[in-house]
């Protein structure tokens, strides 16, 4: 499958007008995983998640982590195009919930209901030369074709992805570095320039050969899309 050619910057989940004196927060969310997912899937995340609302308080997106992701190493910095070498191709990072119509990264329609988010890479080919800095996705599956944790090898995964939006390219969310690698407490950045909003999370990262999980806050920008 290929990947049509993107704008980079961002992971996307915004409706088609995005109005720059809105605001965004992101805020815990004390409510378990949602029913749509699998009991594999479900076990696997945190009990608690986040909620994205817009100025007027009204709820944007909601989204679950893995409670640990396994990585091969500590992270570094990038490897090349690749902001986070340590994350496994196809390897779960958690679910999402759209209440309302959702966008990904291209202005996809995605449909209300549930997701899993799997972690993806911008395949290397003449449709992407220079497109974008990193190659890092989060792919949307719909809840009820991902059912098992194991990671998805890449045709499977763009190819049920590009079932969560309904036409031949996956549904692709940027995943980007947070500003503030050591934070541990979610927050929202605004770029002003490309004018879209990330919540920033710890994701729990299981290094292999270590013990217990430790924090690592990456961006999921969900408000804005690339062209």
């Amino acid at each position: 499958m290929r990947w049509n050619r993107v704008v980079v910057m961002v992971v996307a989940l915004a409706p088609t007008c995005v109005r720059a004196q809105e605001s965004y927060k992101v805020e815990a969310l004390k409510e378990a995983p949602p029913a749509g997912l699998s009991d594999a899937i479900k076990a696997q995340l945190n009990g608690q998640g986040y909620r994205v609302v817009d100025d007027q308080g009204n709820a944007y997106a909601e989204f679950w982590l893995r409670k640990a992701v396994p990585a091969s190493s500590a992270p570094a910095g990038p490897k090349g195009a690749v902001q986070f070498p340590f994350l496994a191709e196809g390897e779960l990072l958690g679910a999402l919930r759209f209440s309302g119509e959702g966008h990904d990264y291209r202005d996809q329609t995605i449909a209300p209901g549930v997701y899993t988010l799997r972690y993806g890479l911008q395949p290397v080919n003449g449709d992407h030369l220079g497109v974008s800095t990193y190659r890092d996705y989060a792919l949307l599956l719909r809840a009820e074709d991902d059912k098992d944790v194991a990671p998805l090898a890449q045709q499977p995964l763009e190819e049920e992805s590009a079932g969560a939006a309904g036409t031949s390219h996956p549904a692709v969310l940027m995943l980007l570095s947070a500003p503030k690698p050591s934070v541990t407490e979610p927050s929202m950045v605004h770029d002003e320039q490309a004018d879209t909003w990330g919540a920033v999370v710890p994701l729990n990262l299981a290094v292999t050969g270590g013990s217990g999980t430790s924090p690592y806050a990456l961006q999921l920008v969900l408000v804005g899309f690339g062209g």
